[in-house]
């Protein structure tokens, strides 16, 4: 199985994702970014349709690398993945979704969502990631416009503003339980 955690940037899908794995040893973190660090490396003179790729989701390669590494990793180590990764593109989500499927992963669409106001303080007084701060605030839109189509393929939709870490997780680790047959030793 693989719990995708999705949703707009300051919502707290890293830390989730981190708390999930914490509270459940089965689990096991996954980052398809890590898949997009290394394409950057060696694809960053290719275009794609014949433009300038400014985010490696844009490579049909990281699209259908990511299922395989997860799958990978998923096989050597015999845990369901935690991904992490905001995927705002519907078209990207579907053959991320088709890729994993076709591996025989059960895939968990988390969303987790967030008040505009909180996401912009969120973003803004993060200092894990403070040097993503203005790339992040300039796609608050684009998470506008992916909104209503990621939230409709969610298989579980979670409001974050007025919520501890901690709740949040164990909403998500509640339906992980249930698509894995019930709680772990915890």
């Amino acid at each position: 199985m693989i719990v995708w955690l999705n949703g707009t940037f300051g919502v707290g899908k890293t830390t989730t994702a981190r708390r999930l794995v914490e509270r459940d040893p089965r689990l096991r973190l996954f980052d398809p970014e890590w898949v997009g660090y290394l394409l950057r490396e060696h694809l960053a003179d290719v275009p794609v349709d014949g433009a300038v790729v400014t985010d490696f989701q844009q490579w049909p390669s990281w699209r259908r690398l990511v299922p395989v590494v997860a799958d990978e990793v998923a096989t050597a180590t015999g845990q369901p993945l935690v991904a992490v990764q905001t995927v705002l593109v519907e078209a990207y989500w579907r053959e991320l979704r088709a890729g994993l499927r076709a591996r025989d992963h059960e895939v968990l669409h988390v969303v987790l969502t967030v008040a505009d106001d909180e996401a912009v303080r969120r973003i803004e007084t993060d200092e894990v990631e403070a040097g993503a701060v203005a790339w992040r605030l300039r796609h608050r839109e684009v998470w506008a416009a992916a909104r209503g189509w990621m939230t409709a393929a969610a298989d579980l939709v979670v409001d974050t503003t007025d919520r501890t870490p901690d709740d949040v997780a164990a909403t998500v680790a509640a339906a992980v339980d249930r698509h894995l047959g019930g709680p772990a030793d915890r």
